[in-house]
């Protein structure tokens, strides 16, 4: 049995066994287009660099005809059947370009934390995993596949990276030591390299709730693989107050259901619920759905318990132009666990949703250009009409004596006081004496109360 036949028959095995994996997707194949500076494989008769400080596997699926080639400092050519280099018969390809060298582009730019690069084995239409996930789990096979070259990066920091297994040229490595001897020969250096490393681990999940994926400590590094392209920076979201789940680089659009359960609860059968009596219905077809156990944020007085510090987040995500499905499907969600959570081991659940759509302006600024210049002559026009009317409310207290000012030179009338509307006393206040303090008292404030009458006060 070849590579492939062992990879498949492993992979049936993992389906079997409910083990999750992740699939590697970039390689360093000569033939692969997106390995090249023109996006393209090199032309015949074309010269060819590879980065000459760098080390790199190349599978060659075909013959290719090249004039010149730049080889690597520390490399290898994987020649496939019937693949090779031979010299050119004819001149370059006029449609090829100007003759400059075709570059194979550096081999180290692909790293183990973008979740770009990873592929779910398990991934079915309708549900997604959340950025942290996207990269393999502590609890996670890995496969590399064995028809292809490449390269992967295994972090900026030296940090171990733990999974339950790794498949590589058609040898699966579960025990430290096999995995540590592959990793030092040249063929593992050609193919890993970096600070970190790599282990292995014997634990499998065997929790039917599932397990904590626990990559929080390199979240930083993954969501900043996933932002380099675009700036280091989250693109806006579409909706005011959006929401962050839980392992999420960035905000997005939708609703969150936060379960925690019991130990009946089953994650893939809770799983395969939503996306087979929710995600069917019509009404819910441009929503995607990604069910995890995630780390619980704590709660005031709760009961520490086996379950306190986990819980199962449900996140609901809208795809399409229309809004509002992802809150109504979280509302038919907590319904179902109205009726049904005792079967299905849910103890209880609450829902977040984002607000409503932004339909013009960006979302880094919650109110267009047009309401905040509307905004700005509205308050222009208010203190307008406040000029206006104070000099003349000023003229009416004046002449009913509400209002009084003395002219230079006058001297000040004493005292000075305010009609009270409440205790209907005019002229001025008379302040009461001083009350005498007694030691051996408590001293208290209070206030009379004018709805009621001084009888009652008395009382």
């Amino acid at each position: 049995m070849g590579a492939l036949g062992r990879l498949l028959l492993w992979l049936q095995l993992c389906e079997l066994t409910r083990a999750a994996y992740k699939i590697w997707v970039p390689n360093t194949d000569f033939d692969a287009a997106d390995n090249w500076s023109q996006n393209r494989t090199p032309c015949a008769g074309a010269a060819v660099e590879f980065p000459a400080d760098k080390m790199v596997s190349v599978l060659v699926r075909e013959s290719h005809s090249v004039s010149d080639m730049l080889l690597p400092l520390d490399g290898e050519f994987v020649l496939a059947s019937g693949a090779g280099f031979s010299a050119p018969r004819t001149s370059l390809d006029p449609d090829c370009g100007s003759g400059a060298p075709v570059l194979f582009l550096d081999p180290d730019r692909f790293s183990w934390h973008d979740p770009r690069l990873w592929r779910s084995g398990d991934a079915e239409h309708g549900l997604f995993s959340v950025d942290v996930e996207r990269v393999p789990c502590r609890h996670d096979d890995v496969v590399f596949p064995p028809d292809v070259s490449f390269r992967v990066g295994l972090g900026p920091g030296a940090r171990t990276l733990r999974v339950h297994s790794v498949w590589a040229l058609g040898q699966n490595f579960t025990r430290n030591e096999d995995l540590a001897a592959f990793l030092a020969s040249r063929a593992g250096r050609l193919r890993f390299h970096g600070p970190g490393a790599l282990s292995v681990g014997p634990e499998a999940c065997a929790d039917p709730s599932g397990c904590v994926c626990g990559n929080t400590e390199v979240q930083p590094w993954i969501c900043a693989a996933l932002l380099q392209p675009l700036g280091d920076h989250c693109p806006p979201a579409a909706c005011h107050d959006a929401l962050r789940p839980e392992g999420q680089c960035c905000d997005l659009c939708g609703a969150i259901v936060s379960l925690t359960h019991g130990p009946a609860f089953d994650l893939e059968q809770y799983r395969a619920r939503l996306l087979h009596d929710f995600l069917t219905l019509p009404q819910y077809k441009e929503l995607q759905v990604a069910v995890s156990k995630v780390p619980r944020p704590p709660q005031p007085q709760e009961a520490m318990g086996a379950e306190a510090d986990t819980e199962i987040q449900v996140v609901l995500v809208e795809t399409g132009p229309e809004t509002g499905g992802a809150g109504r499907l979280a509302r038919a969600l907590l319904a179902d666990i109205t009726e049904h959570g005792e079967a299905l081991g849910v103890l209880s659940a609450t829902v977040r949703e984002s607000g409503a759509p932004i339909l013009d302006g960006s979302a880094a600024g919650l109110h267009p250009p047009g309401s905040r210049a509307e905004l700005v002559g509205g308050v222009a026009a208010a203190l307008f009409l406040l000029l206006l009317v104070l000099p003349g409310v000023a003229l009416l207290l004046h002449r009913t004596g509400r209002l009084r000012w003395r002219r230079r030179g006058e001297a000040a009338e004493t005292p000075l006081g305010f009609n009270n509307p409440v205790f209907n006393v005019a002229g001025s206040v008379e302040q009461p004496p001083a009350p005498e303090v007694d030691a051996k008292s408590t001293s208290q404030s209070y206030f009379v109360n004018p709805l009621f009458s001084e009888t009652e006060t008395d009382a």
